[in-house]
């Protein structure tokens, strides 16, 4: 493979907004790598991008699965000898997430496991791959956050999403967001640049049939910060090019 053509690796992306996201960079001839936990789910997901004409290759990746993450690094320095884009999208919820305000009834249980792959995970595995996304020319890290991450929102009687509030997941999505910004600062100098992308509420196993947004519009804003030009924002809370409040 040219060390021009891009590489990207995508958390989470066997279906629903990682899927998307790899087709539509696929699309604009960007390698794609499907990380994936089920290994037979993310060959299927690749086959079915290859079919479309996209190279796409599956990794099995568990991103709580530290013996993963150390596989996927040796993978891509194998294969590819860099890494241009990680988005870091895979992530779960409570199973009373959207119920409304569930503070008192979240166990240290839930916490743990929710921050586990929302948080420490993609931390983990973005300081893994920070040396190979260092010989990138110009690297792109976008984390998936929500706008349920928002603490300015959330303490807003008048916002959208005041009346709900899965602590687990909102707590999380805060913590992936200051993530973002203390990276985007420590790598100011580098031509590495650092991004929170607010997919929207979109029609995913997650979102549920009621989201307004489907799944190609969803999977927007990651592939935009995903290939951001040299004058793009770093450290910055985006959706659909919109800045949104911390």
């Amino acid at each position: 493979m040219s060390q021009d053509k891009q590489v990207a690796l995508i958390t989470g992306a066997n279906k629903g907004i990682g899927f998307e996201t790899a087709r539509q960079l696929g699309k604009l001839g960007i390698t794609v790598i499907l990380g994936s936990r089920d290994a037979n789910k993310g060959e299927a997901a690749a086959a079915a991008l290859r079919a479309e004409g996209i190279d796409a290759r599956p990794l099995k990746l568990d991103v709580t699965n530290a013996a993963d993450r150390a596989a996927s690094v040796k993978f891509l320095e194998h294969n590819f000898g860099k890494l241009d884009i990680l988005i870091n999208n895979a992530g779960i919820a409570e199973t009373d997430a959207w119920s409304g305000n569930n503070t008192l009834a979240t166990t240290p249980e839930t916490l743990h496991a929710v921050f586990e792959t929302n948080l420490f995970a993609p931390v983990a595995l973005t300081q893994a791959l920070i040396p190979l996304l260092r010989k990138s020319p110009a690297a792109r890290i976008v984390n998936l956050s929500s706008i349920m991450g928002s603490l300015t929102l959330h303490s807003n009687p008048q916002s959208p999403i005041y009346g709900i509030k899965p602590f687990a997941y909102d707590a999380s999505k805060a913590a992936l967001n200051a993530f973002t910004v203390h990276l985007a600062h420590e790598l100011r100098d580098t031509k590495i640049k650092v991004n929170s992308a607010h997919p929207g509420w979109v029609k995913t196993d997650m979102g549920t049939d009621a989201a307004p947004m489907d799944i190609v519009a969803g999977a927007a804003t990651s592939v935009t910060l995903a290939t951001l030009p040299s004058d793009g924002p770093t450290g910055a809370f985006i959706h659909l090019g919109e800045t949104l409040p911390w």
